[in-house]
């Protein structure tokens, strides 16, 4: 069986689904090749959109909102004669050649970008897979047409439907992540693997590029008169690493930078505090974890925020809801604890490549 994995640069989140996909099918024994499509177009385009994507997000944040908010508005897919579905068009003739060459038995795309474009030709008989890698139904995937969507929920088939996807194409196996977010170590255990005290603990993570006003949250915990300790990765965002290192606390805090055991540390924890992105999001609820959300991008991370607050998963600081009011009511109200506890137990889906990898499977030999 032969396996193209189809990603885009924007972000970390995509590329992470395709390795955790492409990791479950190698597994079984696949031959898979993971591309990032605008890379393989034009180097120059991909470096461009990334960045951009990256500096609207950072340094623009409502501007990208609003973009968002405007494509989402949009209630019908684009004609073929629109400038987009012109561009997408011309842009996917490279990719069909590669394609072509390779004669994969299934096509998977973890980006509505990646999916546009092998909607624009033939794929002769490969299956196509497309993975919707956040709790909502992004913009855009109205103007695809592949055989079948991931859903990070099934809570998010009417919302699919709306965008012209038939109930049949829908599997809700959740948003595809690595293996080991599956295997769960006792908290005990985790903490003495991280050699870290065995008590009440919150695992703030701020995302892989670090965004967020990480030390002020973290002041605020500190002033909260209650018993417990703090764990932080700040991603690959040294001077946020380096100016938590300098703070001088009454609570313990353990203080990691970029690390590759972000399993074991929520394993450890009690409660996360994270930006709402997709992978991140599943990663926690897979762990099992009630969550505090922070500086969600406008645009999809909104969006998430909007399902796991609705959803009764998490609870939201801002302004006037500091993240020590957000952690006081979380504990202090023990029956509303074990309610985020036990509705996470089914929102979670650690399994959500195996059962990809395995449906894969089923339609290969069909």
């Amino acid at each position: 069986m032969k396996v193209l994995i189809l990603s885009l640069s924007t972000g970390q989140g995509h590329h992470q689904c395709a390795m955790a996909i492409k990791d479950r099918l190698k597994s079984l024994n696949a031959e898979c090749q993971m591309l990032d499509a605008l890379e393989y177009i034009n180097p120059l385009l991909s470096e461009s959109v990334s960045q951009g994507y990256l500096i609207s997000t950072q340094y623009s944040p409502t501007a990208y909102g609003k973009f968002y908010r405007l494509a989402e508005k949009k209630n019908k897919p684009s004609r073929k004669l629109s400038f987009s579905r012109l561009a997408i068009n011309v842009m996917s003739k490279k990719l069909e050649k590669h394609i072509n060459n390779f004669a994969p038995d299934v096509i998977i795309c973890t980006h509505v970008y990646a999916s546009q474009m092998i909607s624009e030709f033939d794929t002769k008989s490969a299956k196509t897979i497309g993975i919707i890698t956040d709790f909502t139904v992004h913009p855009y995937w109205e103007d695809t047409n592949l055989d079948y969507y991931v859903l990070a929920s099934d809570l998010l088939t009417h919302q699919a439907n709306k965008k012209y996807i038939s109930n049949e194409k829908l599997k809700s196996f959740g948003i595809p992540i690595q293996e080991k977010f599956a295997n769960k170590v006792d908290k005990q255990t985790a903490r003495q693997r991280l050699n870290i005290e065995d008590k009440l603990t919150i695992f703030i993570m701020s995302g892989s590029m670090g965004y967020g006003n990480v030390i002020k949250h973290i002041k605020r915990l500190d002033r909260l008169n209650m018993d417990f300790q703090i764990v932080v990765v700040c991603g690959r965002n040294a001077r946020m690493k380096k100016s938590i290192d300098k703070i001088v606390l009454n609570k313990k805090i353990y203080n990691f930078g970029y690390v590759d055991n972000v399993d074991l540390i929520m394993d450890a924890a009690d409660i996360m505090i994270s930006k709402p992105g997709g992978l991140s999001v599943s990663e926690g609820l897979a762990k099992g974890l009630p969550m505090i959300l922070m500086n969600p991008i406008p645009g999809q991370e909104e969006r998430n925020a909007e399902f796991l607050l609705n959803n009764g998963v998490a609870m939201m600081m801002s302004s006037t809801m500091p993240v020590d009011e957000c952690l006081y009511q979380m504990l202090k109200s023990s029956w509303r604890f074990k309610n985020f506890q036990n509705i996470v137990s089914f929102l979670g889906k650690p399994n959500a490549a195996k059962d990809l990898g395995d449906f894969i499977i089923e339609i290969t030999n069909s």
